[in-house]
């Protein structure tokens, strides 16, 4: 364990990336820190722009003596990511494990030998050094795979239904809701008879959310979607919708129904549309074209980003332990993932590899398991 073989990225300010795979030494643990054997770690979307930035992964090399995968980067886009140019970083959002080694706090050495989700980025790593808090402690008999998305996807579903109670709206409407996110997100809704509006691009998507019990869903590629959607917020009420698409119309084709429907029994003249405020977060950036605002729904509405880890922030460290005992105990129900393909950390830089797992399909999850030869 004093060796650990570990992922690192770095774009050069000349416009080039370079995914390598470096030996490092294994930390010792401070007090508050546990070092975790990885043994399952995912690809999430959110890995993808650490990982790769703006590179063209169309035309990747791998190079198997040096370990090292290069791309071009779109020399445009170089000063949009300034603060990052020239560093050598470690990647990884999440994975799971079992804790090896622990620093001298009793908290932390009661998690010797128990399999963690942890929260970390630099998890695709043989081993991984991390504060006893970013871990989830899960129960015995969950496995290091089923415990692997423990983090980003459970607990942006939650805190999406959280924020929605905290702001006082009463429904929701979310975009790209196929995605494993989405599944999970219809779940909780059903349990907790949370009104939820689920946007699709393709009939496919919608037979995978009806398969779980989705009530309202809307395909955006129908040719009467608008009307499916304005219907679908008029019988559940949302008024806060969470996009992970980012660009094009569908913000704004949201808000329109939101106001359509809020304003549909006004009398007399409606200068400022719904009383009602109509709130939507962007979370992702499936799509980085501009996001366009036909501005047709009155003077109540917002929009804002939305992050999992300042949500988390505005919580009071009793309530954060309440979400991560609610993952642990539905992490094979309510927070069950799967995964297309288990890849080792040399697979994760092979060219061909990443253009698939990079495409972000849905109903395909790859899973980096660093002991895998």
């Amino acid at each position: 364990m004093n060796k650990s073989k570990q992922l690192f990225t770095e774009i050069t300010s000349d416009g080039q990336l370079q995914m390598s795979l470096k030996e490092m030494d294994v930390p010792v643990p401070k007090p508050h820190e546990v070092i975790v054997r990885i043994e399952a770690a995912p690809i999430n979307p959110s890995d993808m722009w650490p990982m790769f930035g703006p590179a063209n992964l169309a035309e990747a090399s791998y190079d198997a003596d040096k370990k090292v995968m290069t791309a071009p980067v779109f020399k445009g886009m170089l000063p949009r990511i300034k603060s990052r140019l020239d560093q050598v970083l470690p990647i990884g959002n999440e994975g799971a494990g079992t804790v090896v080694a622990a620093g001298d706090h009793p908290a932390a050495q009661a998690l010797m030998g128990k399999t963690v989700g942890v929260l970390s980025g630099a998890v695709y790593s043989e081993f991984c050094c991390v504060p006893m808090q970013a871990c989830i402690v899960h129960n015995e008999g969950t496995t290091a795979k089923d415990a692997a998305s423990s983090f980003v996807n459970p607990l942006t579903a939650l805190g999406m239904v959280e924020t929605m109670r905290m702001e006082g709206h009463s429904g929701l409407v979310h975009t790209a809701a196929a995605s494993a996110l989405g599944q999970m997100l219809n779940k909780i809704c059903l349990a907790e008879d949370v009104p939820l509006v689920n946007v699709v691009r393709n009939q496919q998507q919608t037979d995978i959310l009806k398969e779980i019990g989705a009530k309202h869903v809307c395909d955006s590629s129908s040719p009467s979607f608008k009307a499916d959607l304005y219907k679908a917020i008029e019988e559940t009420g949302a008024t806060l919708a969470f996009d992970a698409i980012g660009g094009g119309e569908l913000v704004s084709d949201i808000l329109t129904a939101m106001e359509a429907v809020g304003s549909k029994d006004a009398v007399g003249f409606n200068t400022y549309g719904s009383e009602a405020n109509k709130q939507v977060y962007i979370y992702g950036g499936l799509d980085f074209a501009p996001t366009v605002l036909n501005r047709a729904y009155g003077m109540t509405w917002g929009i804002g980003g939305w992050l999992l880890m300042r949500f988390l922030g505005k919580l009071q460290p009793q309530q954060v332990g309440e979400l991560h005992k609610k993952v642990a105990n539905e992490i094979n129900t309510t927070f069950a993932s799967t995964f297309t393909e288990e890849l080792s950390l040399e697979d994760v830089m092979q060219p061909q590899t990443v253009l698939k797992y990079n495409a972000k399909k849905t109903g395909e999850k790859y899973l980096v398991n660093p002991s895998k030869a």
